[in-house]
């Protein structure tokens, strides 16, 4: 059970209620918090012309809502903007969004009612997960349709994800005894003014893409055991020569797996000592860029996702209504912290460095299928006939196409504002877009590396090198064999490839 609002979440506390699906609980001291940023709202509004409360939306803003409408006004809100379009959210990232932007909720800058604290950790509990649509919001005044679609479901209208089924939200509110929760003062407004969707898809998204790092690193330190590179370029000595954290990290992490390997070479003992006068050195003195400049490549990767952690973390803990409640000063101010500028850069950013090691993998995935570079290999790690069998051919046209299509989607949408809502949204972050674009490059890439991976295990094979390699590379290397074992006759790979890409997405290999 992880218990929100009685300190700022943490990522790995946003992990274990999202990814694991631990529980939530929330704690006293917050949900005092919300009674009195309620109450204090209530009294506060009245006699006062408050935005969302007595007032229109957006450019309606200068119209006034008498008493009797405001509580009309907060369900039309919600069924106006349920107007999403595209691909339902998976549960995960539902969930991730439920979470996100309740720990907004609870930081008391919203005035809302808890009887809407109490629906969303329900929501949490039970896994009843509103249906979100990809296609919506533009993440400036928040992600207004996609947390629509939230308040939809939650007010039992529309419909839920559950149990990995979409069914009508009053019929399971029904089977698990739950009543639809009533739209107060600004219940509406105050799920959907908030970056929760952009946001509880970023943490997911940072989740993944970290694993993407861990297992771009992994499948780098074997193809430096099979080329028996040499072990300077991940040396201490050299990566401490520039003043970069994740290059420092990345550098230190090949040293731990390749450890207790016996396919590398030291340069002192191979180049540097007892050289015999010759005119050219058969072995190269050198390796090719993507395969002795990891850690310069990675670093700049692993440093991006640690400012990325910090930013949503930032959000999730962040007031991002408008307006704010701040009962400590007794006043309402109103502003633009539903604006996703943060979070939307910060995706851009991620999909970006993520398209890299899709990038970084494709061509150490060409140097084993192009025998002329590698000079140790077989065409394309063709362990049958050649002219007969074709070995690895086929998949890595699919590695090359859909490593193109990551250059493509990684186009900012930060730079991409349209305005809208009769102009008076002038300029937008597209956030919700940038991530869902982001989630897409991530598992684009878990498929380019799930074909590099299957390349590197019949590269072994052909080498007959497994049992030279460390301790680490040659556990994952037996894990993935007991999903796609070695081949010499031409099959389909299509199941393979997605058998193997939800181990690497999903599981757990102890080597990672």
């Amino acid at each position: 059970m992880i218990n929100l609002g009685q300190h700022p979440a943490q990522y790995n506390e946003f992990k274990k209620i999202v990814i694991d699906g631990e529980p939530v609980e929330i704690s006293e001291i917050a949900l005092n918090r919300v009674k009195h940023s309620y109450d204090f709202l209530d009294n506060f509004c009245k006699g006062k012309i408050i935005y969302g409360i007595n007032t229109g939306f957006g450019p309606m803003a200068p119209y006034r809502i008498n008493a009797k409408h405001q509580k009309e006004l907060q369900y039309n809100l919600v069924r106006s903007h349920s107007s999403g379009t595209g691909e339902v959210l998976p549960p995960v990232y539902l969930r991730a969004i439920l979470t996100a932007r309740l720990n907004t909720l609870l930081q008391g800058y919203s005035g809302v009612h808890d009887s809407i604290i109490n629906q969303f950790k329900e929501y949490i509990n039970r896994g009843i997960y509103p249906v979100v649509f990809t296609h919506g919001g533009v993440g400036a005044s928040g992600d207004l349709v996609q947390l629509a679609h939230v308040a939809l479901g939650l007010i039992g209208e529309g419909e839920v994800i559950y149990q990995n089924e979409r069914r009508n939200a009053d019929e399971i509110l029904k089977s698990e005894n739950l009543e639809p929760v009533e739209l107060k003062l600004r219940e509406g407004i105050g799920v959907m003014n908030g970056t929760a969707a952009m946001t509880g898809i970023g943490m997911v998204n940072l989740h993944y893409a970290r694993k993407i790092v861990k297992l771009s690193l992994l499948a780098s330190c074997i193809i430096n055991e099979l080329v028996q590179s040499f072990s300077d370029h991940f040396s201490a000595e050299l990566n401490e020569a520039k003043k970069h954290k994740g290059q420092h990290e990345i550098a230190a992490r090949m040293r731990h797996i390749l450890g207790d390997s016996h396919l590398l070479r030291t340069r002192s003992e191979h180049l540097y000592d007892n050289i015999p006068e010759i005119d050219v050195v058969a072995d190269k003195v050198q390796e090719y860029y993507s395969i002795r400049c990891v850690p310069q490549i990675l670093g700049a990767v692993e440093d991006t996702l640690d400012y990325s952690e910090k930013v949503l973390v930032d959000e999730i803990n962040s007031a991002n209504d408008n307006p704010i409640i701040d009962m400590i000063n007794q006043n309402v101010y109103h502003g633009g912290n539903f604006h996703g500028d943060y979070v939307a850069f910060e995706m851009d950013k991620m999909r970006i460095a993520i398209t890299k090691v899709s990038m970084l993998a494709e061509r150490q995935l060409n140097y084993l299928m192009n025998h002329k570079l590698n000079n140790i290999l077989p065409p394309f790690a063709n362990l049958g006939r050649l002219g007969l069998n074709f070995g690895m051919q086929g998949v890595q046209f699919t590695a090359v196409s859909t490593t193109a299509e990551n250059q493509a989607l990684s186009t900012p949408m930060y730079i991409h504002s349209i305005p809208n809502n009769n102009d008076n949204q002038d300029i937008v972050s597209m956030g919700a877009n940038s991530a869902w674009l982001t989630k897409r490059v991530i598992d684009n890439t878990f498929e380019v590396l799930t074909i590099h991976v299957m390349s590197l295990c019949q590269a072994i094979d052909h080498l007959q090198c497994a049992d030279k390699m460390s301790t680490s590379t040659r556990k994952f290397y037996d894990g993935v064999r007991g999903i796609f074992p070695v081949f010499s006759d031409d099959k389909p790979k299509y199941k393979a490839i997605a058998e193997l890409t939800e181990y690497l997405k999903n599981g757990q290999p102890e080597s990672f």
